[in-house]
C-alpha cells in the first residue's frame, strides 16, 4: 500500500510543494513544529533512510541542502536544523526546521498553527529562493 508521501508524489493528495526534481520532492509539513518546517523525500518509496541505495541517499541530502538554503533565505533563523526520525510515515524523509535556539527544535510540543493561505504563501516564497535545481 502506498504511503501518504507516495500519494503526494503521485498527485493523489495535495501538498504545499517547495521544490521538485525527477527524483525528489520537498513540501511543507502540514503539522509544522516551526514556521517553515519542510519535508524532503525521495520519490522512490523506501521505508528507512539507511536502506536507500547510495545514489538516492546522497542525492536526498544534496537536494535537502538546496532546500535548506532557500528556507534560510525565506524564514529568519540562526540555523536550519535537520532531523531524521522515520517513525511517523514509512517513507524515508528529512525534516528541515528553521530554528533560533534549541527550544525551537522539538517534536510533540504542539508546533505552530498556519492556515492554508499562509502555507501557500510561504511555499511560494521558498520556491522563489530555490537556486540550484
Amino acid at each position: 500500500m502506498a504511503t501518504i508521501f507516495t500519494k503526494i508524489v503521485n498527485g493523489e493528495i495535495p501538498a504545499y510543494k517547495v521544490a521538485e526534481t525527477d527524483n525528489f520532492l520537498a513540501f511543507l509539513d502540514i503539522h509544522p513544529q516551526v514556521k517553515g518546517h519542510t519535508l524532503c523525500i525521495p520519490k522512490k518509496e523506501v521505508d528507512y533512510l539507511f536502506d536507500l541505495d547510495d545514489e538516492t541517499y546522497l542525492g536526498l541530502h544534496a537536494f535537502s541542502r538546496e532546500v535548506a538554503r532557500a528556507l534560510e533565505k525565506t524564514v529568519p533563523c540562526n540555523r536550519i536544523a535537520t532531523a531524521v526520525i522515520g517513525l511517523e510515515v514509512p517513507h524515508a524523509h528529512v525534516h528541515l526546521m528553521p530554528i533560533n535556539n534549541m527550544a525551537d527544535f522539538g517534536f510533540g510540543r504542539g508546533g505552530v498553527q498556519m492556515n492554508a493561505e499562509e502555507m501557500e504563501e510561504l511555499a511560494a516564497q521558498i520556491r522563489a529562493n530555490i537556486v540550484n535545481m
